[in-house]
């Protein structure tokens, strides 16, 4: 009897958190509690200020970009390299290695993340392995890659109360999603942030890719406002599942 298919997965685990600090500043309900929906700030030139921490729900985009019947329209090679990434039950994800996952994964995966902003950028800073993105909003262009990477290169801009973030320049060996839709260094993704009220954010993922995929498809998710609550260190050491991965009873090379 073929032994059963051993693959570690993602444990979106219960980081510690600072002890109940309010945020400052912030509007609340007559009981103290935070307004979520009282209008959205502004920053002092006009634009929706979207600083603060924020969070998703669920992991079911985390896993799979295209759940809830959205349509992953992938090319053959692409969609043979998905199925045996789901064959393999996700066995060779970046996280095997404490390696970052890339920009999708990060916006759907529920762990807090804080939107630093300035006029020429806004820096992402993500919980889950203390990762990080830049945003430039200075009017440069997205630079030709010469070293792509997973998180790839971001710039924005504003469409009225709309931050359009396009992301370029990524890494191959990063994954979409858990489950493995691929990416490729010719993947581009358009992010839309739209703060509908003080605790609300709507966020629209596009994904392009002529080479992985035969037109742009995305989902919408919904971050939420994490108050009075902030973050703290979470590192990805002493990794011990990948040695010990096989599928059908052998060792993966």
């Amino acid at each position: 009897m073929k032994a059963i298919l051993l693959v570690a997965t993602v444990v979106v685990p219960l980081t510690a958190q600072w002890f109940h600090y309010p945020t400052p500043g912030i509007p609340r309900t007559p009981d103290g509690k935070p307004d979520l929906s009282a209008p959205a700030p502004k920053t002092r030139d006009g634009k929706p200020d979207l600083s603060g921490v924020w969070d998703t729900e669920g992991t079911k985009y985390f896993f799979n970009l295209a759940a809830d019947g959205v349509e992953a329209p992938m090319l053959p090679e692409a969609a043979a390299l998905y199925q045996q990434r789901l064959a393999q039950l996700q066995k060779g994800h970046p996280s095997e290695r404490c390696i970052g996952h890339g920009p999708t994964d990060y916006e759907t995966l529920p762990e807090p993340r804080r939107f630093v902003q300035t006029p020429a950028m806004i820096a992402i800073l993500y919980e889950s392995y203390n990762h990080y993105r830049q945003v430039f909003l200075d009017g440069r262009r997205l630079p030709p890659v010469t070293q792509p990477a997973y998180m790839g290169y971001s710039i924005g801009h504003w469409e009225g109360d709309t931050l359009v973030v396009e992301t370029a320049g990524l890494d191959a060996r990063g994954w979409l999603d858990m489950n493995g839709h691929p990416q490729t260094e010719t993947t581009h993704i358009t992010e839309r942030y739209r703060r509908r009220d003080f605790g609300h954010m709507d966020l629209q993922l596009i994904i392009e890719d002529r080479n992985a995929y035969s037109k742009p498809w995305g989902v919408k998710l919904v971050l939420t406002y994490f108050a009075d609550e902030d973050m703290i260190e979470n590192v990805c050491e002493n990794e011990k599942d990948y040695s010990h991965l096989v599928v059908h009873g052998k060792n993966s090379k």
